[in-house]
C-alpha cells in the first residue's frame, strides 16, 4: 500500500533525509522545478545542465527518460512541435505503442503546452492523461512507452532583448 506525500521543499538536508526515511514505501511529490533550480534539478547530468541553462528565451528541451533512444534531447523551438511514429514527425517515436501524430508540443508566448491529438493510447503528463495541458519545469511527458522531462529556458519569462535603436 502506497500514500502521497508532500516533502516540503525548504527543510534543511538532514531533516528532509529523515522525513523521506520516515515515510517508507511512498510515492513524494516534491512539485515543480522553478526556474533558479535547474542547474541543481534531479535527474540531469551536468551536460544536460549546461544544455538547458544555454536554451534561448523562447525554447525548451525534453530530456528521454525511458525509450530505446534514453538520454537523447529534443529542442522545442518552433510554435509546433509533432512527436509521433511517421518518420515526417518532428520527434520520431518508433514504437507501436506510439501513434503516427500523437501529440504537439506548441508555444504560446514563452510557455509550451502539450496537447494529444487523437492518439490510441493517450498522452501523459506526471502520469495524468491529458487532452492539453500547459507544462512546467521537470515534468514528465509519457508518449507511449516514452518518458521526457521537460525543462523550459532559464530566462523563459524575461522580458526581450530589443537591438540598439537607431536615431
Amino acid at each position: 500500500m502506497s500514500s502521497s506525500t508532500e516533502v516540503p521543499g525548504d527543510q534543511p538536508d538532514q531533516a528532509r533525509a529523515a522525513a523521506l526515511h520516515a515515510l517508507g514505501d511512498t510515492t513524494i511529490s516534491f512539485g515543480s522545478i522553478g526556474q533558479d533550480d535547474v542547474a541543481t534539478a534531479p535527474g540531469l547530468t551536468a551536460e544536460e545542465q549546461a544544455a538547458v541553462a544555454a536554451l534561448p528565451r523562447t525554447s525548451a528541451l525534453l530530456v528521454m527518460r525511458r525509450g530505446q533512444s534514453g538520454g537523447s534531447r529534443f529542442l522545442l523551438d518552433a510554435d509546433r512541435t509533432v512527436a509521433g511514429r511517421s518518420e515526417s514527425s518532428d520527434i520520431f517515436l518508433d514504437d507501436v505503442t506510439v501513434s503516427r501524430k500523437h501529440a504537439e508540443f506548441i508555444r504560446e508566448l514563452d510557455d509550451f503546452k502539450v496537447r494529444d491529438i487523437g492518439s490510441l493510447n493517450g498522452t501523459y503528463v506526471n502520469r495524468t492523461r491529458i487532452d492539453s495541458t500547459l507544462l512546467k519545469a521537470g515534468d514528465e511527458v509519457q508518449i507511449g512507452k516514452y518518458r521526457m522531462l521537460f525543462y523550459p529556458s532559464p530566462r523563459q519569462h524575461e522580458a526581450p532583448v530589443d537591438g540598439p535603436v537607431a536615431g
